[in-house]
């Protein structure tokens, strides 16, 4: 895992702890998510217990707190 992605995760975990949703529209967390596929960015995001938004036009990416997405990942771990 790169070291932008490794600040990416460790952002998006620290904002999703107080607040509903993470924004992220900085062109560097950009490029460090666009680095993966789509496919891969939402794998991320599960085992995470979050759930994953792209907006049209590719300029933000969203991040929310997925109960099922926790609960499918703790499932695995069982």
């Amino acid at each position: 895992m790169s070291p932008n992605l490794i600040a990416v995760e460790n952002k998006i975990a620290r904002v999703l702890s107080t607040k509903p949703q993470c924004f992220i529209t900085h062109p560097t967390e950009l490029a460090a998510l666009k680095s993966m596929s789509a496919d891969e960015i939402e794998e991320f995001a599960l085992d995470h217990g979050w759930r994953v938004v792209f907006r049209l036009g590719g300029r933000q990416i969203e991040f929310y707190n997925d109960a099922g997405a926790r609960d499918l990942a703790t499932a695995e771990f069982e």
